[in-house]
């Protein structure tokens, strides 16, 4: 039995996915504005704000950022070197070295995080909650697809 499909070509389709490009790309561009100003790359901007969260090793760095381990730990030696990030051993396995923000990586992420435009440091604030569970389950739909 067939499926019914929308055509890739459908002009909704095309608006829809446009749309979610554009919110990517503002979002992008206002961590790359606010990271300059700490003379941060984007991506180091992005590292740094997730430890500030917690401390992790750079395999889940990388897991949580969708990119190669190689390239997290290229950006957490650049970090360590501006005294931002430390790396200590895991006390749940002290094989496996965490990277955590220092004190002035702490102080920095914070003033990132603050520095970032509003739509940047809350881009569904403008939704409501059930907007906001329908917008969830709805790109849930899309990727389980």
């Amino acid at each position: 039995m067939a499926t019914s499909r929308t055509p890739r070509t459908d002009p909704l389709t095309l608006e829809v996915v446009e749309l979610i490009g554009s919110v990517v790309n503002r979002y992008h561009d206002a961590y790359e504005r606010a990271a300059a100003k700490h003379s941060l790359t984007g991506a180091q901007a992005r590292v740094l704000g997730l430890l500030s969260l917690e401390p992790m090793p750079m395999r889940r760095i990388a897991q949580k950022l969708k990119c190669e381990p190689s390239n997290i730990t290229g950006i957490v030696d650049r970090l360590e070197s501006r005294g931002l990030v430390e790396r200590r051993p895991d006390p749940a396995d002290r094989r496996v070295k965490l990277a955590a923000p220092t004190e002035e990586g702490a102080r920095t992420a914070r003033e990132l995080r603050d520095g970032l435009d509003d739509f940047a440091r809350e881009p569904l604030g403008s939704l409501s909650r059930e907007q906001r569970v329908s917008l969830r389950d709805l790109l849930q739909q899309m990727l389980e697809a």
